[in-house]
């Protein structure tokens, strides 16, 4: 029977082990590890999966081995080679052809939020984001970061809507929207332009990026704008 330590010491590997597993699957996604297998006939060994993603031989073996034992990738061995295909979780949310794919916004995450991260200690030191030091623009300028490049835009405007794509009919459904006729999903430059009016507006990941009082005017210009 495992002691409260040894319960301790797995929860410590757990936690300070869990960016590696986080690393591999960012880098599963952005080769296209899980693209090219959900397109195959058929699982592929390592050395077909190399030479159509065009990577080391050591390196994706060491790849496809790390997702299988993270149970990204099912490993099957045939005379004496391992061949893999996907699993139900990423044929669903790590291959870009389904329908309710999660890469765009895994990749963002990879390659924006992770870097925040890295910073969590100063940011806490200075009780601000640490912008300047992940990417090299002001603190202020919170979306500078997000869309410092047209393809980074894209790719985080498609991962909100992945997002969506999982969770909007179950946030949908928890509520009786029958009494609003018109419903406005905000965006764009909420605090400059004027806003559309509707019966109901859904402020979906927005609140939490702004100080409590760019909060405050942003829900009274709704306010102002909402018809009773």
């Amino acid at each position: 029977m495992a002691s409260p330590q040894d319960h301790a010491y797995h929860l410590l590997n757990e936690y300070s082990n869990g960016f590696m597993v986080s690393q591999v699957l960012f880098a599963a996604c952005e080769l296209g590890v899980f693209d090219l297998l959900a397109e195959a006939p058929e699982p592929l060994d390592s050395a077909a999966v190399v030479a159509r993603l065009g990577t080391s031989s050591h390196g994706t073996e060491l790849l496809l081995d790390t997702c299988a034992s993270l149970k990204l990738l099912k490993v099957e061995v045939r005379g004496g080679k391992a061949f893999y295909q996907n699993t139900e979780l990423s044929s669903t949310y790590l291959s870009r052809g389904s329908p309710v794919s999660q890469r765009n916004m895994l990749l963002y995450t990879a390659r924006t939020t992770y870097r925040c991260w890295g910073h969590l200690a100063e940011a806490v030191r200075e009780g601000k984001n640490q912008y300047l030091q992940a990417f090299g623009v002001p603190s202020e300028e919170l979306f500078s970061a997000i869309y410092r490049s047209e393809g980074e835009r894209l790719r985080f405007t498609r991962g909100l809507q992945e997002v969506w794509s999982v969770c909007g009919r179950s946030v949908l459904a928890a509520f009786d929207l029958s009494q609003f006729p018109l419903i406005c999903d905000l965006g764009g430059d909420f605090f400059k332009d004027p806003l559309p009016e509707a019966d109901l507006y859904i402020l979906a990941r927005i609140l939490h990026d702004w100080t409590d009082d760019k909060c405050s005017g942003l829900l009274q210009r709704i306010r102002r704008t909402c018809k009773p």
